[in-house]
Formats: structure tokens, C-alpha cells, sequence
């Protein structure tokens, strides 16, 4: 099974939210590729913990990637494995998929010589033993969302010359629309166009994140680690997108913040496409 929130066990666990460990992070990246028979799942990990790393490097532990798609299915990782092929007879991605990494033991587990536990258990904790087959530890969860038309595309580009303004940013269903009332707005003509346009993509971002907090925040906030996935297809991939980037909070106030570390340093390539024009005599 997954778990999706903070579940109850008898001994300590390594989660992104639990208090058992002094440093708590067990974080999942995975980008999702394919050819015509497999799905690639390309996995990145990161586990706060020397302890469960030493269990992992001396065999007393074992990585399992757990799919949830129709069903859940479990794969050991071997050590070092970033790449896992799965045939597509074996499993369907074509509805909602949920990722997970868990950490089992692979032999009764005494937490004796952890020194990553917080301070709560410093004083028995050679009284803690962790039988064979439990889980040790688990990370957050990752989810690609096959039902979406348009899983990869942010924003869209329309001319609409009826606009009363030059510039209209829409909320679509899936993207962030950028309405032009003139087609020289899009500095087509000119070779750093796409990176000229990035003024319009920050306006598109800014709205899109304020629209993120009323849909799933409360008193203009949203912890990103409690939440479910939203259903909604543009705010399930701007969901991903910050918790690609590690994002744990979306706040009012923290919005510009947010796009500078989701969106690849907009402003600054487009300060420089500016100054790249002003030096060409442009």
C-alpha cells in the first residue's frame, strides 16, 4: 500500500513530516519516459539518515518502488538502481498513477547505534527492535496524471485582436493562456522571442499560484506536503512542478519566490535578451 499521510507504528519511522528523526527527509523524484513496449521510470532519492543508508549498503534493507495505477504493484531496487523497466502488458498508466519509495528491513533491526533519532528516543532506544519485513521508512508521493490531453504543456499562445487591452492571462482548464490583441506583442520576428515573452509567463504564474491558494489553501496559504493532489489539471501540474522543486509551502506572500524557483531564472534571461538587443543597436 501507499501512505499518503503520516500512519500510526510502534518504532520510529523516516518520513518528509515525522518527528522520529532530527533531520526527516525521504524525498522522490520520478520522470516517466517509454518506447513502444516498456515504461522507464527514471528514479531520484534522497534519505536524511546514515543509519538506514548503512542498513541499505550492508544488505539489511531494501528499496521498494510501489506503482499504484489499477492496482499496486511492488519492485526491490538494487542498490544504486535509477531506472526501472516495467512492460507495458504489466501495468497501465492511462488513469491516475501513484508513485512511492518505502524502505523494508531485510532482518530484525535493532536501533541501538542510530544517532539520527531525535531526542525522544535517545534514552531507550536500545530497547527498540524493528522485526523482519517492516517498513522503515517511506517517502512522498509522486503522481502522473495520464487522463491530462496536455500532461507537459503549461501555457498557450492566442491572438485576439477584440482584446480592450493588450494582454489578457486566462486560467484554463489545463493551461495558463496568453491572449495577445496583436501578433507583434510576441517579438516573432525577432530570435529571442520565446525569452522576450517571459514578462507574460511571470503575469501567467502569478495568477495561476493566487488561483492555487484559493483552490487549496486556507487563510492564504497551502502546505504542499498535507495536501492531496489537487483534481483540478492546471493546479495538478503546478502541484508537481513545486514539489519537484522541493516546494513545502505556497503562500501569499511567498508567490515570487515560488515562480523564481519553478521557473528557470525568467526575468533575469530576459533582462538579457534586452540588454543582447541594446547592444546589437537594435
Amino acid at each position: 500500500m501507499i501512505y499518503k499521510k503520516d500512519a500510526n507504528f510502534p518504532y520510529p519511522i523516516l518520513t518528509n513530516t515525522s518527528t522520529s528523526y532530527e533531520d526527516s527527509y525521504f524525498l522522490l523524484d520520478v520522470q516517466l519516459q517509454e518506447n513502444t513496449h516498456d515504461y522507464l521510470f527514471v528514479i531520484e532519492y534522497v534519505i536524511e539518515s546514515d543509519f538506514l543508508k548503512r542498513l541499505l549498503d550492508n544488505g539489511k534493507a531494501q528499496l521498494i518502488l510501489v506503482i499504484q495505477s489499477k492496482d499496486n504493484k511492488f519492485y526491490e531496487l538494487s542498490p544504486n538502481q535509477s531506472v526501472i523497466s516495467i512492460p507495458k502488458s504489466r501495468i497501465s498508466v492511462s488513469k491516475r498513477t501513484t508513485i512511492q519509495l518505502q524502505l523494508k528491513s531485510k532482518a530484525e533491526i535493532n536501533f541501538r547505534f542510530n544517532e539520527d533519532l531525535s531526542d525522544f528516543y535517545q534514552q531507550f532506544k536500545d530497547e527498540i527492535v524493528v522485526p523482519k519485513n517492516s517498513i522503515l521508512g517511506f517517502s512522498n508521493v509522486v503522481i502522473f496524471e495520464g487522463s491530462s490531453t496536455k500532461p507537459v504543456d503549461l501555457f498557450e499562445k492566442k491572438i485576439d485582436p477584440s482584446l480592450a487591452s493588450d494582454v489578457k492571462i486566462e486560467l484554463g482548464n489545463e493551461t495558463i493562456i496568453i491572449h495577445y490583441k496583436d501578433e507583434k506583442l510576441q517579438f516573432n520576428e525577432l530570435q529571442m522571442s520565446n525569452t522576450l515573452n517571459n514578462p507574460y509567463i511571470y503575469m501567467g504564474l502569478q495568477k495561476a499560484l493566487q488561483r492555487f491558494i484559493y483552490n487549496n489553501g486556507e487563510d492564504g496559504e497551502v502546505d504542499l506536503e498535507q495536501i492531496e493532489a489537487p483534481i483540478d489539471q492546471l493546479d495538478f501540474k503546478l502541484y508537481n512542478l513545486m514539489r519537484k522543486k522541493m516546494i513545502s509551502e505556497l503562500t501569499i506572500d511567498s508567490v515570487d519566490e515560488v515562480i523564481y524557483s519553478i521557473s528557470n531564472r525568467i526575468l533575469e534571461k530576459y533582462a538579457a535578451a534586452v540588454r543582447g538587443l541594446g547592444q546589437d543597436g537594435n
